[in-house]
């Protein structure tokens, strides 16, 4: 589904990426860790094309998306669902208007079908009859599954999520985690989840993907990784500032 090929990008001397290599499987679902400033953010966005790499290549589907223009990215990008650090709703909008953003133009679908869809995304993120609230009447872990609703909606083949259980307590985190697998079963989507959450990666990822020194420094299930003795691993994981007061 995904491939990324010797990715390398820099902002002026600021090397971010450097030959980051890795591929994702059809229905995979990938943690992505790492230390903030790490490039996981920059690397989200190569993925959709809205970043150029200096070197390499991000193949979808096989198909190499460094070459093509604005209109053809288009394409590729209606094949991902995006959900955003902080839900990233319009105010003004209401619940349904939110989550049917995306068929705003489409002209070929009637606004009985659109609300059809609306309210079948809302079922799925357990918030049926939320239609006409605004985003302020609404708890932080709401708002994240209004815009989980808002990328599925459409039914993508990726979906991609940035640090979707930040600022939520471990309850609320907890029924979000169960809800990216919810949907990455029910829609046989691949899921690319970049978060600092080590439980969250540990629940929902089926493989763990960490950035460290602008490359992937590990690439491993679950069990391999979170019981592995290196020390940067184990840094991370264990979140010491001091290496050396990692337990092992």
């Amino acid at each position: 589904m995904i491939e990324v090929r010797h990715l390398q990008k820099s902002f002026g001397l600021n090397k971010i990426l450097d030959g980051l290599s890795f591929r994702i499987e059809n229905g995979e679902s990938v943690a992505i860790i790492g230390r903030s400033g790490g490039g996981k953010s920059v690397l989200l966005k190569h993925l959709v094309g809205l970043l150029q790499p200096d070197n390499g290549e991000i193949l979808i589907d096989g198909e190499n998306i460094g070459p093509l223009n604005e209109r053809q990215l288009l394409r590729v990008r209606r094949k991902f669902g995006m959900v955003f650090q902080g839900a990233a709703l319009f105010d003004s909008m209401t619940v349904a208007e939110n989550v049917g953003f995306a068929f705003r133009r489409h002209k070929n679908l009637t606004a009985g079908e659109i609300a059809r869809r609306v309210a079948a995304a809302l079922e799925m993120v357990d918030l049926p009859g939320t239609e006409n609230r605004k985003p302020a009447e609404l708890s932080g872990g709401m708002r994240k599954r209004v815009g989980l609703a808002r990328a599925i909606i459409y039914e993508p083949q990726i979906v991609l999520y940035d640090e979707p259980t930040t600022g939520l307590d471990p309850i609320v985190s907890d029924s979000i985690d169960k809800l990216m697998i919810r949907v990455r079963d029910h829609f046989k989507v691949t899921s690319i989840v970049v978060t600092h959450d080590m439980r969250s990666a540990r629940r929902v990822a089926n493989r763990v993907l960490m950035l460290h020194e602008k490359k992937v420094y590990a690439n491993a299930a679950p069990e391999e990784f979170f019981t592995s003795p290196d020390p940067v691993i184990r840094q991370f994981v264990d979140g010491v500032a001091d290496a050396k007061e990692c337990l092992i």
